[in-house]
């Protein structure tokens, strides 16, 4: 029996590779396991194979995992493709349908002998069972069940819940294609014993969500009331959500002609008094730039959230990267500091989400999310969330004294004015793109644009202050220190706990306030350590880069980065630190031997 298993299978369209994997979440959920399912997808806009690669658990799961124990293959073409996402070796057991596949070789590992491997004729076996080819991934599952130990009945739940609204005849099907999997499994053991250990029951029932469905929740727990957007791959659910549930609220989803228009009328929600927010990627952020610098300079609050995926251009909108951090931090004309925050995980994302709220009101700012597909399309079991937990910022208002001679861009010492909207009386104000005086009247003056620059940015400083936004683990005076942010910072935190347990003394500063740049948390970070490593998914290493810009780092300071598509690995990161080590007791000088004599 094992207590951590990592499952990967893939398919065309068609063939139900998500369902499959989303019912077998419900279903590790329900036994008490913790889980998370990271989803992948072909370039084709319609269409094309689909993957998933999901963890199973009985502790805390940090990410999706590396190697597969099990690798299902409806057919090796559409499993190929995703190349290092579902790395198979000499460990895994390979399940596959023989008759998929014409070559004479039915297994197209290059270079692996698998530790086991099964043929099960898949296809066949959902004709026999449902009449149509399309029950494929129900017979998968009933081979899972089988073969993992996981419940039966809660995978049948599953199955009835989604078959709830077809025909009777269609969950009948599903249900011989489910037994017919089950008994062949029953009737084929595998060699290698799979099954999971049992789970302890949790105390109460656990959640299953993405982490675009936490971020689109997380907003209106933190008020917003508009949402303003267009479509794009990965962050389109948010807007998903939030039309079905921002009415119930109160609020209002705006399906835009383009980005601009978009960002546009979240602007003008905000300008109106509105808690607002959009949400876009990469080439929609390139698009937003120019809104957000007249939000940054007119002072509204907005939230903005760019999953990112593959760049640059349309890249690679189905991949999952972490290449936007430059974007997000100095794509503006002129002087302008936006916060970007990241979240780490799918829970994360909630708290992450209220405080990119909170800060864009408080500092009456643009606010950038920094998500990523990861987080935002990957399913994870977590427990459930007290949302009245959360502390919730409103902007602040002008009071009546303020408002008998209102200056809104009135320079105070913390440099947040009090900011009104139409329909206060005696409260209206030219808010515009152009530089402006402190009650907004346009100016072209030297010195009022020195004095509103260095008000703008010097509002946003308290936010380096903020320890909160970042958490540490491992040992304080450690020598070797890893960074990481968003979806990588889970291999990092498992890397860091594996290396202490062999003795390295290691320590992992994760980051979600990523820029301003917060000088003293990562200098105080750095007092201890002589070599670390920056661990993310981006080629350049952009918050290496970054930091290196604020920072003095130490000598031994590297970059562990990689493009999108090529996943960073536990192993990888602990191959890295051990390296490290091995180098410090190359360089001990050592002691002259005793003069005999």
């Amino acid at each position: 029996m094992t207590t951590d298993l990592v499952i990967g299978m893939a398919g065309a369209g068609g063939d139900g590779v998500i369902a499959a994997g989303e019912a077998l979440m419900t279903a590790a959920a329900r036994g008490g396991y913790r889980a998370m399912m990271a989803k992948s997808y072909g370039p084709q806009i319609r269409g094309g194979e689909s993957s998933f690669r999901l963890r199973i658990g009985t502790g805390e799961i940090l990410n999706a995992g590396a190697m597969l124990d099990i690798a299902v293959a409806l057919n090796w073409d559409d499993f190929l493709r995703f190349g290092a996402e579902l790395p198979v070796d000499g460990r895994t057991t390979v399940v596959h349908d023989p008759a998929q596949d014409a070559r004479q070789n039915p297994l197209p590992l290059e270079g692996i002998s698998p530790a086991e491997t099964v043929a099960v004729p898949v296809a066949e076996m959902a004709r026999a069972s449902a009449g149509t080819e399309k029950a494929k991934n129900t017979v998968v599952l009933g081979l899972l069940a089988g073969w993992l130990g996981l419940p039966p009945d809660g995978l049948m739940a599953g199955l009835r819940k989604r078959f709830a609204r077809k025909h009777p005849e269609v969950l009948a099907g599903a249900e011989r294609a489910f037994d017919a999997g089950l008994a062949f499994a029953q009737v084929h053991p595998l060699r290698d014993d799979r099954r999971l250990s049992a789970a302890a029951p949790p105390p109460s029932p656990r959640w299953l969500a993405d982490g675009n469905e936490m971020c689109a929740a997380a907003a209106l727990v933190a008020g917003c009331e508009f949402f303003g957007g267009y479509p794009i791959t990965p962050s389109s659910e948010i807007m998903h959500f939030l039309g079905r549930e921002i009415w119930k609220y109160g609020g209002i989803v705006l399906q835009a002609e383009d980005e601009i228009a978009g960002i546009g009328a979240v602007i003008g929600a905000s300008f109106a008094g509105r808690k607002a927010m959009t949400a876009t990627s990469g080439p929609g952020m390139s698009l937003k730039s120019e809104m957000l610098g007249l939000a940054t300079i007119a002072e509204v609050p907005l939230v903005c959230v760019n999953v990112q995926r593959g760049g640059p251009s349309t890249g690679i909108p189905t991949k999952s990267e972490q290449s936007d951090l430059f974007q997000a931090a100095f794509s503006a004309h002129g002087d302008a500091v936006r916060p970007v925050l990241a979240p780490v995980s799918v829970a994360d994302t909630c708290r992450i989400t209220i405080e990119a709220f909170n800060i864009a009101e408080q500092f009456q700012t643009p606010v950038i999310l920094l998500s990523d597909a990861d987080i935002a399309q990957r399913k994870e079991v977590v427990d459930p969330i007290d949302a009245g937990a959360f502390p919730i910022v409103d902007r602040r208002a002008p009071n009546e004294r303020e408002l008998e001679h209102y200056a809104r861009f009135q320079i105070t010492e913390s440099g947040v004015s009090p900011i009104s909207h139409p329909g206060i009386e005696d409260g209206t104000f030219l808010a515009s793109g152009i530089e402006h005086n402190e009650h907004g009247a346009p100016t072209a003056s030297g010195d009022v644009h020195a004095r509103m620059n260095e008000k703008r940015i010097r509002k946003i400083a308290p936010l380096k202050a903020r320890r909160d936004l970042f958490s540490t683990e491992g040992d304080r005076d450690a020598p070797v220190g890893l960074i990481s942010w968003g979806s990588v910072a889970g291999v990092a935190s498992e890397a860091t706990a594996i290396a202490r347990r062999e003795g390295v003394q290691l320590k992992l500063l994760v980051p979600r306030l990523l820029y301003p740049v917060s000088e003293e948390v990562y200098e105080d970070f750095f007092a201890s350590v002589r070599a670390g490593l920056v661990v993310e998914q981006s080629h350049q290493g952009q918050l290496f880069r970054i930091i290196r810009m604020f920072v003095d780092v130490p000598r031994g300071l590297e970059s562990l980065a990689r493009s999108g598509s090529n996943p960073i690995t536990v192993h990888d990161v602990l191959d890295r630190v051990r390296q490290m080590v091995m180098t410090f007791q190359r360089q001990r000088v050592p002691q002259e031997e005793p003069t005999l004599g």
